[in-house]
């Protein structure tokens, strides 16, 4: 049997979401440049999805294209464009424009995207027993997530679900992919590069420091991100 030269295949991919909410290129590049300072490892040569929703064909595209790319991040997709001259700017420019579905973030500064979905369906939960290594990510689609081992840094755990973790967590943790406000992180030693829940979420040191390498749980109150020992 003759194998095929290529094989396209459906996938699932959790991308960061970045929203623009000013059409000066130097003050979005100065935005990033600063925020990606907190965390520069987890986000160089990250893939991005840009949103511009807010924004229209008076921006200069092209200088704002530059402006991202030249903080080391790749420009995969653009989505929310309103704006028809603007989209055609964008795809001149050599990147797709997504139609995407209702997206939600806590802030203008997050970073992680959200798609709220009215139905989610629960599965049986997902459980990994060996150490996940730098470098994989792991997706519990419509379920709980729960890891036996240890987390590597670089690594990444997303949920629709809650997260669990039995083991040293070094990597990032992202429970709630799907929107859902009260899925939770529970860790028996947090180390994590950032945890998340619906788009809420903190990089390592945002996290409480008399937290670190204790037993924690990590869950949304009132929209704000709160966490507590476990014991």
């Amino acid at each position: 049997m003759t194998q095929l030269p290529i094989v396209l295949k459906g996938s699932s991919f959790t991308l960061p979401v970045l929203y623009l909410y000013d059409a000066d290129p130097i003050v979005i590049r100065k935005a990033l440049e600063e925020k990606f300072s907190h965390a520069p490892a987890f986000f160089h040569h990250a893939a991005v999805i840009v949103n511009v929703e807010v924004l229209t064909s008076e921006v200069d595209w092209y200088q704002m294209q530059e402006a991202i790319i030249s903080t080391g991040v790749f420009i995969v997709g653009i989505s929310g464009c309103k704006d028809e001259q603007l989209k055609t700017m964008i795809i001149r420019s050599g990147l797709p424009v997504l139609n995407t579905g209702p997206l939600t973030t806590s802030s203008k500064n997050n970073l992680i995207p959200v798609v709220v979905s009215s139905q989610i369906s629960q599965h049986k939960t997902r459980m990994i027993f060996s150490p996940v290594r730098s470098g994989q990510q792991i997706y519990a689609k419509n379920t709980d997530l729960v890891v036996i081992n240890s987390v590597s840094e670089g690594a990444e755990l997303v949920a629709d679900g809650n997260i669990h973790i039995y083991g040293m967590m070094r990597g990032r943790a992202l429970a709630g992919a799907n929107g859902d406000y009260t899925c939770q992180i529970f860790c028996t030693s947090l180390l994590a590069e950032l945890v998340s829940i619906a788009g809420h979420y903190w990089m390592m040191d945002q996290i409480p420091a008399h937290f670190s390498n204790k037993s924690a749980r990590i869950y949304l109150k009132d929209d704000i991100l709160t966490i507590q020992k476990l014991n």
